[in-house]
């Protein structure tokens, strides 16, 4: 199969809207949809419940190589996330759970070890890959890759808003620095760093509407021959 089912990629840092316009474009086009952030925060999360400490390299890397983990489509829209069973979709989605999924992310024998899970998502009639390292390392072939950015200071009032709407207790000025050390330690780590593709179209979204980027990722889409 491989190269011959096209694969959309969406890279970018924590809150500059690229798991929605993955999402959005995935359903549009009626293509698979890979969330590879769910994956290292569900890593993560096992090591929470394992007991495993983010810091033990040699124990996340096993828990990332056993890791039983299953996404089902909910009736909402969104994808459910279990972990042995046990739904973490919640936990998973939390603060704490991108700290989680921003230290795991930095060892590369877990990145070893998720890398063909990821790949074996690539299935027909497509797939749009959403992530860090999606158009750099996991799919390079992609036929069309994008790069969504956002000033740290926006991506954290984003993320601020969604937290306050669930009824969250958060800091906004914490929310911005946790942004600023992920981004940091995304950017620097030595394997797969979060960096554009060469060929990745980049978009920047601090003052663009969520429609106005899916209208120009969609018309690139088309430009490209992928519809």
């Amino acid at each position: 199969m491989g190269g011959a089912v096209p694969v959309i990629t969406v890279d970018g840092p924590s809150g500059a809207g690229k798991g929605t316009i993955a999402h959005l474009l995935a359903d549009k086009l009626g293509w698979h949809l890979l969330d590879s952030g769910a994956l290292y925060r569900v890593t993560g999360q096992a090591c929470l419940i394992e007991g495993v400490d983010w810091d033990d390299h040699a124990g996340v890397a096993e828990v990332a190589r056993r890791l039983d983990v299953t996404f089902t489509p909910a009736p909402s829209g969104e994808i459910l996330v279990a972990y042995r069973g046990e739904d973490v979709s919640a936990a998973i989605r939390t603060e704490e759970g991108g700290r989680g999924a921003s230290t795991v992310a930095a060892i590369p024998a877990v990145r070893e070890a998720l890398l063909e899970r990821q790949r074996e998502l690539r299935r027909p009639p497509g797939l749009v890959a959403d992530g860090r390292d999606m158009g750099t390392v996991v799919f390079a072939d992609a036929p069309l890759k994008f790069f969504l950015t956002a000033s740290a200071r926006e991506r954290a009032q984003r993320r601020y808003k969604q937290l306050i709407a669930k009824g969250e207790s958060v800091s906004l000025p914490r929310l911005l620095q946790d942004i600023e050390e992920r981004d940091a330690r995304d950017a620097s780590r030595d394997v797969s760093p979060l960096v554009p593709a060469e060929d990745a179209i980049v978009i920047d979204s601090t003052a663009t509407p969520i429609a106005e980027v899916l209208r120009q990722v969609w018309d690139t889409v088309k430009e490209k021959g992928l519809i």
